[in-house]
């Protein structure tokens, strides 16, 4: 639930001054999560701040990673200490005086769905004394947060959210990029006589499809020439495989996307690494360019590849299609 009428209340924000939001509300309701979300969008964070180093940290000049930006801050003030509220008001206050904006988000949860969660995670309630129940340091937490919720300019109840719906809620309130520039995705090229991609995703194997390496005048050649790129796009087989490919695509992206995954790499692979998966790892990082995510390609076996001249090549035997030995850099 927003709350942006309150914002006036709560300081203008000024261009010139650091973008603040202040995380506060029930332990269990999503803090950690929501933290780690405002980092992925770009904010520089810090969990279990006191409300008397507000000031302190937003006379800092700049902030690492930060540095050619306003700066984006995102605290953690919650009642893991039990002086939570000591100047707590007090220091919002010094922030409007300054005519620094910020933003409240209290984040909750019915008293039901907390002591589940801390039940199934058998972590200690942070406000539980000795002797004390899940639900007795529940309730003397929601005491010492008492119309905290009222002055928010954010509430969410995580009640019955799951961790990727919190996450989606706080890019929507708190980010202006898009849910396809939260994530990088990198698609590169690989050989598999160099190596298997362990560190993709996703792994397309595309040796299926007929090998540049067997015309003398492409061999020396790379997916980055237009030659090469045109032998290796413009053939029935990769029509009808590239036709499935960007369904594929188009089905498992968002998806990546919803669960919040900073970072996705897509492996294209052929024999060498030289020829078909240079070619086609252009052509899907275009692709995705299109669908609006941000992309970057990368070739990892292209600098072994066998650089022949052509006049070589004119005189070299050529080995038949069904053999892919050592020699064969496709």
């Amino acid at each position: 639930m927003n709350r942006e009428s309150q914002e006036t209340e709560q300081g203008t924000m000024d261009s010139k001054k650091p973008e603040l939001v202040i995380i506060t509300g029930m332990s269990g309701a999503g803090r950690t999560e929501a933290l780690h979300t405002f980092e992925d969008i770009g904010y520089y964070c810090i969990d279990n701040l006191p409300a008397s180093l507000f000031s302190q940290l937003l006379s800092v000049d700049a902030l690492p990673g930060q540095e050619k930006e306003r700066e984006k801050i995102a605290v953690v003030c919650d009642a893991r200490s039990l002086n939570f509220f000591t100047g707590f008001k007090e220091e919002l206050r010094k922030l409007v005086d300054q005519g620094i904006g910020y933003r409240l988000l209290f984040l909750d949860a019915d008293d039901a769905k907390l002591i589940a969660r801390y039940k199934s995670s058998r972590r200690r309630h942070p406000l539980c004394q000795e002797g004390m129940t899940i639900g007795q340091g529940i309730q003397r937490e929601r005491n010492l947060l008492s119309n905290l919720s009222e002055i928010a300019t954010h509430v969410i109840d995580t009640t019955n959210m799951l961790p990727t719906q919190l996450r989606a809620t706080i890019r929507t309130d708190f980010s202006e990029k898009s849910a396809c520039d939260t994530m990088t995705v990198t698609v590169y090229s690989f050989g598999f006589k160099h190596g298997a991609a362990d560190d993709a995703d996703i792994v397309m194997d595309v040796r299926f499809l007929p090998n540049p390496y067997y015309d003398p005048l492409l061999r020396s050649l790379t997916g980055l020439d237009k030659e090469v790129r045109d032998f290796v796009v413009y053939r029935a087989e990769t029509e009808a495989f590239m036709k499935a490919w960007r369904m594929l695509l188009e089905c498992v992206m968002p998806g990546y996307v919803n669960e919040g995954k900073q970072q996705l790499a897509i492996a294209i692979g052929c024999t060498g690494g030289q020829h078909r998966s240079v070619a086609l790892t252009e052509v899907t990082g275009d692709f995705l360019k299109l669908k609006g995510y941000r992309v970057s390609t990368a070739h990892r076996d292209l600098h072994l590849a066998e650089n022949v001249s052509s006049e070589t090549n004119a005189g070299a035997p050529i080995e038949e299609p069904f053999q892919e030995n050592e020699g064969d850099k496709g």
